[in-house]
């Protein structure tokens, strides 16, 4: 992989933090395709192996690194800033990671001269429900600093897809498990494919669309976990009972998630902030997330779902119901 250079002229290049996660891993494939040329940030030089045939700039560094920022931001015209922690110990880890690396990318972007696309989360619609939420609000609140109106803040709602280790789990149980939970059936949550979340937001890096925007897949309204959960089922070929679990037991499991965190030194995505996201009656699009004039979406929520699953199984993620027989 290159480091980073000057491009030859006319050359249109994009700046990419959060490369090597996955959401950012298909982004960087989606904007080459599209004919940028991608400058990565990154601790180490790295291989990825959907990037084959791609050969993104690179520049050492992480997002605590004033020079590396401005190396990375540097004749960039589109500066996309993915980076950011989903799990940590404390609000203090989450502001490090996801606020004060915010501002400190759009300081740079906006030192550079570039636009600066800014991948939050649906979240942070509801700041008050965890230390993630607010850390995300705290984030777009940070950017907004640097670019105010002219900022392009991006919000999805959980993303699938290959690659996904978060929803690996959920069909491992639907496939393994004789029982799968589900929560309050009024509650709503949103989902999009990483391939259409990529997708869309490479269409705001190629046409500016200042402001908040929000991503779903056709379903903009959401999916009640019954729905979620049945067709998770299908996916895997299985047909688990749904059993509603209470709230008050989502709770406890958080509890002892996060003890376990602190005696383990490891840290758990299922804290109680998280467990009150979970808990969140409406993850629901509406008037007050705009949602604009996107290209198509590739996967609705059955054939995502089904489009994963095969990838799980065809790298060895996820066995198939035949071979556990």
């Amino acid at each position: 992989m290159d480091a980073a250079r000057e491009g030859p002229p006319g050359e249109r290049l994009v700046a990419v933090t959060g490369a090597t996660g996955f959401l950012g891993r298909r982004l960087v494939r989606t904007l080459a395709e599209q004919g940028w040329t991608v400058r990565i940030l990154a601790r180490r030089d790295v291989t990825d192996p959907s990037w084959t045939g791609l050969e993104p700039q690179l520049v050492i560094g992480d997002l605590a690194n004033a020079a590396a920022l401005a190396m990375l931001c540097d004749g960039a015209e589109v500066v996309v800033h993915v980076a950011g922690l989903i799990k940590a110990r404390d609000r203090a880890a989450f502001d490090r990671a996801n606020v004060e690396g915010a501002r400190q990318v759009a300081k740079a972007a906006k030192a550079a001269g570039a636009r600066l696309v800014l991948v939050s989360s649906l979240a942070a619609r509801e700041p008050q429900l965890s230390d993630y939420a607010a850390s995300k609000r705290g984030g777009e609140d940070a950017a907004r600093e640097f670019f105010g109106d002219s900022l392009t803040i991006v919000r999805p709602p959980a993303i699938y897809g290959p690659g996904d280790v978060e929803t690996l789990r959920l069909f491992k149980m639907a496939s393994e498990s004789a029982i799968l939970p589900v929560l309050d059936p009024k509650s709503r949550t949103t989902w999009i494919h990483v391939d259409d979340a990529s997708a869309r937001i490479a269409d705001v890096v190629k046409t500016p669309r200042p402001g908040l925007l929000s991503l779903s897949d056709d379903r903009p309204e959401g999916y009640g976990w019954v729905e979620l959960m049945e067709t998770a089922s299908k996916a895997v070929g299985a047909s688990p009972r749904l059993v509603r679990i209470p709230p008050g037991a989502i709770k406890a499991l958080a509890v002892l998630s996060k003890w376990a965190s602190f005696v383990t030194g490891k840290d758990t995505i299922l804290t109680p902030g998280k467990a009150r996201e979970l808990l969140h009656a409406d993850w629901g699009l509406s008037s007050n997330d705009p949602i604009p004039d996107f290209p198509a979406l590739r996967y609705p929520l059955r054939e995502g779902f089904a489009q994963s699953v095969r990838w799980y199984r065809s790298e060895g993620w996820l066995k198939d119901k035949k071979s556990r027989e």
